[in-house]
């Protein structure tokens, strides 16, 4: 996993997403080779059938952004004055049934280096973690890990994948359409911007078929409970102005953190995310300090050997610290031997209530899998959280 990082428009807005490199996501190929938008819905984003104000349209065209030329390959332009990397600027228009088994199947983690020396203070750095073999969550996950998915979405290098996990919305209670993930799975850093055609795939494989049975998987198969599109979402601006994929990047993995809003591809009027996914989960901002945390559970679809992405997998350990720089928080570690494809994948511990709450994200990790580490949520985060949920408040 590289260090282990992976690599709307509402109807009426245009909003925000970044990312941090990390753990478990990442691109094939050498270009993205999207599909015709044959039944791209012509002036709509986001929001199923709902048709964009034309003074909107008018903002994307001032950044050049066509939409109907977009869905029609457009977005395939990496071009650095055509790549949208502000918080205002990310958009994602749904293109009906452009991600099918086919195009999936061909989303990989990257094959990028893992930096030699993460550990910039060692005064605050507990000893690495014993190893934990992975151990692979019983299916149906719909069941057994409610809530949790696969994320897809493309770069300049060709499809890319990591995971996430829907969590509850204050403005929505029973009704979430928010997913938590982390920061790289949704913006380039500082050389780039946001990614595109992103979509969460809740409950992805559902019965646990092989990568081999996934070949010849039908979409619903693939897809149980729908191909949900990001029309919505944000992270650190710490990620925006200073991270990136390359190792340089790693101190940056603090911040690595993200919240998308989505909304299902068959269009509005449908049942909430959490309603189809089957539950969503609390997001606690104040945890205990790291070494009083007893466990954590990492959850993810690690996709990179000796896995293949196809199902979801989990790690329990007690978690210690790892500091990449005394002017940053510091973040929890655990050992996993998960790979890479399980970024953005939710950490769980047990809450006031007894029940499974999330309190990071898998970010960071060594090549070969040894340890994962994810970012302590604090105030930054809950602000992005706080803000998605009223953004989205009223639709």
């Amino acid at each position: 996993m590289r260090s282990i990082r992976r690599p709307v428009l509402a109807a009426a807005a245009l909003t925000a997403v970044v990312a941090l490199t990390a753990t478990g996501c990442g691109p094939e190929g050498n270009q993205a080779d999207g599909k015709p938008s044959q039944s791209a819905e012509q002036g709509s984003a986001g929001g199923g059938g709902f048709t964009i104000p034309e003074d909107i349209q008018d903002k994307l065209k001032e950044h050049g952004v066509d939409l109907d030329k977009w869905k029609n390959g457009e977005w395939k332009n990496w071009d650095k004055d055509k790549w949208l990397r502000e918080a205002s600027e990310f958009i994602n228009p749904i293109i009906k049934g452009l991600w099918d088994p086919d195009r999936a199947s061909k989303a990989k983690p990257p094959k990028e280096p893992t930096p030699k020396d993460i550990s910039g203070d060692q005064g605050r750095t507990d000893p690495d973690p014993r190893p934990v073999q992975a151990k692979a969550v019983k299916p149906p996950f719909g069941q057994n890990a409610p809530g949790l998915g696969k994320i897809f979405f493309d770069t300049p290098e060709g499809h890319a994948v990591c995971s996430g996990a829907v969590v509850k919305d204050p403005a929505h209670p029973g009704k979430s359409n928010l997913v938590w993930t982390a920061g790289h799975c949704v913006h380039a850093g500082k050389t780039g911007g946001w990614y595109r055609n992103m979509i969460f795939a809740p409950s992805f494989n559902d019965t646990g078929k092989s990568a081999a049975q996934l070949e010849n998987a039908s979409r619903e198969q693939m897809f149980p409970k729908g191909v949900w599109w990001a029309d919505g979402a944000s992270t650190s601006s710490q990620w925006i102005g200073q991270g990136g994929p390359q190792g340089n990047s790693v101190p940056m993995a603090p911040y690595d953190f993200a919240i998308m809003h989505v909304t299902p591809e068959k269009g509005a009027g449908s049942k909430s995310l959490e309603e189809v996914a089957g539950g969503a989960y609390s997001v606690d901002f104040n945890a205990s300090a790291i070494p009083d945390i007893k466990s954590i559970t990492a959850q993810g679809y690690p996709a990179e050997a000796p896995f293949d992405g196809a199902t979801l997998q989990q790690c329990t350990d007690k978690p210690g610290r790892l500091s990449l720089d005394a002017k940053k928080p510091t973040m929890y570690r655990i050992g996993c031997l998960m790979t890479a494809g399980s970024s953005g994948g939710p950490w769980f511990a047990k809450g006031s209530d007894g029940k499974p709450t999330l309190v990071s994200n898998t970010s960071i990790g060594p090549r070969p899998a040894g340890w994962l580490a994810g970012p302590h949520l604090g105030p930054e985060a809950k602000s992005l959280y706080n803000a998605m949920s009223k953004k989205f408040a009223s639709k």
